[in-house]
Order: structure tokens, then C-alpha cells, then sequence
């Protein structure tokens, strides 16, 4: 592979030329050629039934009785179906919800990858760790977790401070409040794990209602 080109004595910018050697480097050392994060989907933007579809002479009908769904129909699916997605924009989803080309609807990012993020988070924020176990220590504190070293270290987002104002308000509210405060954050609030919050409080929800 042989590259040509002009050369110009006053441009100090071989930026696009630099770009395509290091390709050619790139591929000849087996190295990975392409991947992408944080997550890009393309998500439709389109009118009440105006979204694209392809159809033959023999499915026209088919088609047009039971349109395809798209990203922004399942969007409109994912946030009757789930509380946190109500919270999100459009075009947040994608960083928590992963779409699958061959069911044509939005999933949860597994906990599985969650957990496969923490180690590569940890190693390009921590220095010197000579073992896994030193990778995951805190303070001298060996953690069950990746993800549990990074929360000590403040590195992910969490919802400590959510918790800390319910059981604030558990103590000093009346209880009508309470359950507004809790819907309040539910609806609104960017909660990294609004299932744990709500198994946390419902039990207390519950009594709240039953004793009035």
C-alpha cells in the first residue's frame, strides 16, 4: 500500500494523511478497526404513521394493516412500560437501553457489561496497581466488587443522596408527603437504579397507606 500526495512546505497539518497511515498500521497489526462508546443508534424521528416501510406487491396490505415499529414508536412502548425511561429524553435512551435489531424494541443494558465497565474504569483513574485485588482495594479496604471500588471512589453515579432525603423524610414528614416526595423522584429525578430505591421504601409506602 503506497500513499501519494503533494507536498506543501507552508501547511504544518498532516492530520488526514497521518490518519490514513495509522489505518494501514492499525489493520497490518490485527488491531480492532472499528467499535464505538459510548452507544450511536440512529433513532427515527417521524410523524404519526409516517414512518418508512418497505413492502412488496405481495405484503402491501400486510404492511400497511401492522406498520414496522421503529426506535421512536418503542420509545413511546419503553416509557408506558417503565418508570425510569420516563425520566429520560430520546435521545438518552440509548445509554441505558440497548436496541435489538431482530425484535425491534429496546432492552436494558445487561448488569453483566455494567460489570465489565468497572475494571476499565478503575484502571484509567487508579495508578500503580500491581494485581487485581490492589485494583479493587480502597483505603486499605479490599471491596467485594469492581463496582463497588468505584462507587467508594466517587466514580459512579449513584442514588445515595436519594435515599439519605427519604429517610430524612421519613422522619420529619407526614406521610402524604412522604409518598409525594417518593413519586416526585421516581417521575423526575435521573435515578441510576429506581427498582432498588423503590424495594428499599416499599414496605414503608405500604404502611404509610394502610395506617391512614
Amino acid at each position: 500500500m503506497a500513499v501519494f500526495g503533494v507536498e506543501n512546505t507552508t501547511a504544518s497539518n498532516e492530520e488526514f494523511t497521518q490518519y490514513q497511515l495509522g489505518c494501514y498500521v492499525w489493520h497490518i497489526l490485527s488491531f480492532s478497526i472499528h467499535g464505538r462508546y459510548p452507544t450511536v443508534v440512529h433513532l427515527a424521528v417521524h410523524l404519526e404513521n409516517g414512518q418508512c416501510v418497505y413492502f412488496t406487491s405481495e405484503n402491501v396490505h400486510a404492511k400497511a394493516m401492522s406498520p414496522p415499529p421503529t426506535t421512536l414508536t418503542e420509545f413511546f412502548t419503553l416509557c408506558r412500560n417503565d418508570i425510569f425511561a420516563r425520566t429520560l429524553l430520546y435521545s438518552e435512551v440509548p445509554t441505558y437501553f440497548t436496541w435489538n435489531f431482530q425484535q425491534e424494541n429496546f432492552s436494558v443494558v445487561s448488569k453483566v457489561e455494567q460489570y465489565i465497565r468497572t475494571p476499565n474504569i478503575l484502571l484509567i483513574n487508579v495508578r500503580g496497581s500491581t494485581s487485581f485485588q490492589e485494583l479493587k482495594t480502597v483505603n486499605g479496604h479490599v471491596c467485594a466488587t469492581f463496582c463497588e471500588a468505584c462507587q467508594k471512589l466517587n466514580l459512579l453515579e449513584n442514588d445515595n443522596h436519594w435515599d439519605i432525603s427519604l429517610t430524612d423524610a421519613s422522619n420529619t414528614a407526614q406521610p402524604q408527603q412522604i409518598r409525594t416526595l417518593f413519586s416526585i423522584i421516581l417521575t423526575t429525578c435521573f435515578l441510576v437504579n429506581p427498582k432498588d430505591l423503590w424495594i428499599s421504601y416499599r414496605v414503608k409506602t405500604f404502611y404509610i397507606a394502610c395506617v391512614e
